[in-house]
């Protein structure tokens, strides 16, 4: 026990963290058992980073030894705690890449998976253990398989869930995207990292009906929740997105990242729309990334202007980009594009589309995946499809 904190004071901040999750509604009756079983705090590493705009890498190191009270703040709150930075990589920019999710979007998916007494989960990155955790309280252990990809990050969860007394079935170091055939079929599926692509050994891992529950995304918008139900043998699998998350990325499905380009544009000219406009709000950011496919976005200073003019730079990491400026967006040398994609027209197109369609939230849009891998946004119903540009579609 934290000598800094009381065993009460201990109880009564996870307590409040409960409260606040089923007074919300995210904590759903039936899996309040598992919650109150293993709490949050018996995962969350001794070592964590908590944001600081002060440090080169926006993150600060606390530990529990030194810092308890802050320690104990950042594990009792409804919010990320980030527990690794660049893959565990001691010189790296101060990316994270590990973390024990927020406690709202824990319960909001677990509640999403529609479990069953009886049913298996696959549970894909493992992270601290405390989704597996929650999984093996409410199901049992024998019916918790999960997979991590980084073998340090898997043992340090082992070890937490032995303390725990739980012991999943399998406790698997891998690639999430693979699967794990060995324990198939499963029942359902439930992933911490976010995917661009369903992969097809999921749904060859499940049975018939069984739900996945992943967030999702696009380079341009990694924020949606999906909610996929999987077909029969051979038939295609239909999914709405649930809510709006953004989580870190499977490793192997990192979007690329965002260069200038090497020559001057192919074509000047002004913007139709003020570039405000395509990241005013999640929906119509999502949207976007459904409509332009590869579009990843980054902002930067204009060295080269007088005025340090503050651009937002488009690239699909194929040798197409654009660039934007906020200022005088609509003067003649506004807008640059290069290559054989116009990305700013296909971007400003794509805002066009949303507004026509009424302003449709994330939540109305859904996903179909064929047995193939082939994935096929849509809006309302998988027959109104969100259509791409031919000579990018995926």
């Amino acid at each position: 026990m934290d000598q800094a904190r009381s065993a009460e004071e201990v109880t009564d901040g996870y307590a409040r963290l409960l409260a606040g999750l089923t007074e919300s509604g995210a904590l759903a009756e039936g899996w309040r058992g598992a919650f109150e079983s293993a709490p949050r705090a018996e995962f969350v590493p001794e070592a964590v980073w908590a944001p600081d705009e002060k440090s080169p890498t926006g993150h600060r190191r606390i530990t529990r030894a030194a810092e308890p009270e802050t320690w104990w703040a950042l594990v009792d709150a409804d919010e990320v705690v980030v527990t690794q930075l660049d893959d565990g990589a001691h010189d790296g920019p101060g990316v994270p890449t590990s973390s024990a999710s927020q406690p709202s979007l824990v319960a909001s998916m677990l509640r999403h998976l529609d479990v069953v007494d009886g049913a298996r989960v696959l549970d894909i990155g493992t992270g601290t253990g405390w989704t597996s955790a929650l999984l093996a309280a409410r199901l049992g252990d024998r019916a918790v398989t999960t997979v991590e990809v980084d073998p340090r990050i898997s043992s340090e969860a082992a070890h937490r869930l032995k303390d725990a007394g739980l012991t999943p079935a399998q406790l698997v170091v891998g690639d999430g995207l693979a699967g794990w055939p060995k324990g198939a079929p499963y029942d359902h599926i439930h992933s911490t990292a976010a995917v661009r692509r369903v992969p097809r050994t999921w749904i060859e891992q499940t049975r018939p009906g069984a739900t996945i529950v992943t967030p999702w995304g696009t380079p341009y918008a990694n924020a949606g929740l999906l909610r996929l139900v999987t077909g029969g043998p051979g038939g295609p699998s239909y999914g709405r997105f649930v809510d709006n998350v953004s989580f870190m990325w499977m490793r192997a499905q990192r979007p690329h990242a965002v260069t200038l380009p090497p020559t001057e544009p192919d074509l000047r000219g002004p913007s139709a729309i003020d570039p405000d406009l395509v990241l005013s709000n999640v929906d119509v950011a999502f949207t976007i990334g459904l409509r332009v496919p590869h579009a990843r976005y980054a902002h930067t200073w204009d060295a080269a202007d007088p005025a340090v003019t503050y651009r937002i730079v488009l690239s699909d990491g194929n040798g197409s980009w654009a660039s934007v400026r906020y200022e005088a967006w609509d003067a003649p040398d506004a807008v640059c594009q290069w290559g054989t994609r116009r990305l700013w027209d296909e971007i400003t197109a794509a805002r066009g589309w949303w507004e026509d369609r009424g302003h449709p939230e994330l939540t109305r849009f859904g996903l179909t995946v064929t047995p193939h891998g082939g994935q096929t946004p849509w809006l309302d119903t998988p027959s109104n499809l969100v259509a791409r540009p031919r000579s990018v579609a995926e």
